[in-house]
């Protein structure tokens, strides 16, 4: 069932008329996987980091995806064979870390607020508030997220509302309470628009 949501604003009345809804789904069982396919997608294009992360996967000859233990004992040389930097295998590594030293735990952080999630997740080295953002909306499923420093979003608000200013961003998301990734969602949506 198609989810309308309703925002007083015409703009995104627009959209959500034009644009399919999001489905967002709860993956908080994969999250240890999302932060690592975040790190990998890392100022990669959608194309470039999809081959990459399927490439990674592939390296643990399994259906499944792998293991904390199994990625820390993957060889470097191998990931980067995968097209993986050292930067970046340095913190697919910090995650994996993480999780076996239960520096995060999937149970705690379902049960935090939005912004402890994000204080907890940029402990790791490699996951900043951005990474952790996206986690919030496409893997724990949180509906009123806004990332005004995703450059999507940036480039989106200021094509269809003219402003430039990250401040008055923020305050035209105001309008957008309680569903802010969902406005999110239709702003990344209009880029797609002709």
């Amino acid at each position: 069932m198609k989810k309308i949501f309703h925002f007083d604003d015409p703009i995104m009345q627009k959209l959500v008329a034009t644009c399919p809804a999001p489905q967002f789904e709860d993956k908080s069982s994969h999250l240890m996987e999302s932060l690592i396919e975040s790190i990998v997608s890392q100022q990669l294009s959608v194309k470039a980091a999809d081959t990459i992360f399927a490439r990674f996967v592939t390296l643990f000859n399994s259906n499944n995806f792998p293991s904390a233990k199994n990625i820390l004992e993957m060889d470097d040389e191998l990931m980067r064979g995968a097209g993986i930097s050292y930067a970046k295998i340095k913190y697919i590594k910090c995650v994996a870390n993480a999780f076996i030293s239960d520096l995060i735990d999937i149970q705690k952080i379902t049960a935090q607020t939005d912004e402890e999630v994000i204080n907890e997740l940029v402990q790791i080295k490699g996951v900043g508030r951005w990474t952790a953002e996206m986690t919030l909306i496409f893997t724990l499923q949180r509906p009123d997220v806004f990332s005004v420093d995703d450059n999507g979003l940036q480039r989106a608000i200021t094509n269809l509302y003219g402003i430039t200013d990250k401040k008055e961003m923020v305050k035209l998301a105001e309008q957008w309470k309680p569903y802010r990734s969902s406005a999110c969602w239709y702003l990344w949506k209009s880029l797609e628009i002709k």
